[in-house]
């Protein structure tokens, strides 16, 4: 006999589309939410912060006037948003949503948002204070470059994430290897199997967008040049005469017209720097993302007419049954 689970068919869908950096996410989200009663929820580690226009690929204002957007604009970006901001103010979103009668769409490229997000996040041991005194006080002494060499040495999948700049996840990488023996990169891949506060309430359905390789390069490099041509420089300099060098402009395109900024680069060198950063990122993207469960992977762009029906296929689909 075949018998109905309450809990399955009666919770309100939930789409997730995942991919890597200018694969199509944005055009899929648009032409769902707007052929579903849809509302998309940003799930992007930049476009958090207000001013951060170009360098995140934010959609356009007509974009979001045509769909309404959630997770965008929300915090200054002299203000830290950790992914635990990030999965309590999208659970509301998406409860919010649900409960307008419309589908959450959730859109986004960082990984570490969506898990939060969907699984909550692990449970990070708690912070040795001597110990990240002694890593800071060895940082100052050390020439430049020394905490990521370690790091390199110890965990080298999260040297491989971590930019070497970026003092404080560093220290915070080499803190957990030093004091629990396990690399932070182990333990963020770990998966569902370390989820300690899941996302309930909801049927998830996971769209992921898999372009042919080559093509998905020549549209990240394109855009990345776009995004300079469009005044990525300038914008970056005026967050700087505002902000002074905080973390956000650590971020992808930041960081490359930070350096043509202050000489380090050339604008072509800056410009060819955040291409290649661009599509070494979406390698970690798509890696990170085969993690997820449950993805049904669409194997091209997502702003193409096929992908948007297929995608509309899964959403049609009823919801699951059990025996």
């Amino acid at each position: 006999m075949v018998t109905e689970n309450p809990s399955a068919t009666q919770d309100p869908l939930a789409v997730l589309i995942l991919g890597p950096t200018a694969s199509g996410k944005t055009a899929l989200s648009l032409a769902l939410a707007q052929q579903f009663q849809g509302e998309i929820v940003s799930c992007d580690s930049v476009a958090v912060y207000r001013d951060m226009d170009l360098g995140s690929a934010k959609p356009s204002l007509e974009e979001r006037a045509s769909v309404p957007h959630h997770l965008i604009d929300v915090a200054a970006p002299d203000h830290p948003f950790t992914a635990g901001d990030y999965s309590r103010q999208a659970r509301a979103a998406l409860r919010e949503i649900a409960q307008r009668n419309r589908l959450p769409i959730v859109t986004g490229g960082t990984g570490l948002y969506l898990r939060a997000l969907t699984m909550g996040l692990f449970p990070a041991p708690p912070r040795q204070q001597a110990m990240r005194d002694r890593l800071t006080r060895s940082h100052q002494r050390q020439s430049p470059g020394w905490l990521h060499r370690i790091l390199q040495r110890l965990d080298p999948a999260s040297a491989a994430r971590i930019h070497a700049n970026d003092t404080p996840k560093l220290i915070r990488a080499l803190e957990i290897r030093l004091a629990t023996g396990q690399q932070l990169s182990a333990t963020l891949e770990a998966g569902p199997e370390i989820a300690r506060d899941p996302l309930t309430g909801f049927r998830l359905l996971r769209i992921g967008l898999n372009p042919p390789r080559q093509p998905l390069y020549n549209r990240i490099n394109h855009r990345a040049a776009a995004m300079f041509a469009s005044g990525l420089i300038e914008e970056t300099r005026t967050l700087l005469n505002q902000y002074g060098r905080i973390k956000a402009l650590d971020a992808l395109g930041y960081r490359q017209a930070l350096a043509a900024i202050d000489g380090s680069l050339t604008e072509p060198e800056a410009v060819a720097a955040a291409q290649q950063g661009h599509r070494n990122y979406a390698k970690r993207q798509l890696t990170w993302f085969r993690r997820e469960p449950n993805v049904h992977w669409i194997e091209d762009f997502g702003d193409t007419p096929q992908s948007v029906e297929l995608a509309a296929n899964l959403i049609r689909q009823p919801p699951p049954r059990i025996h």
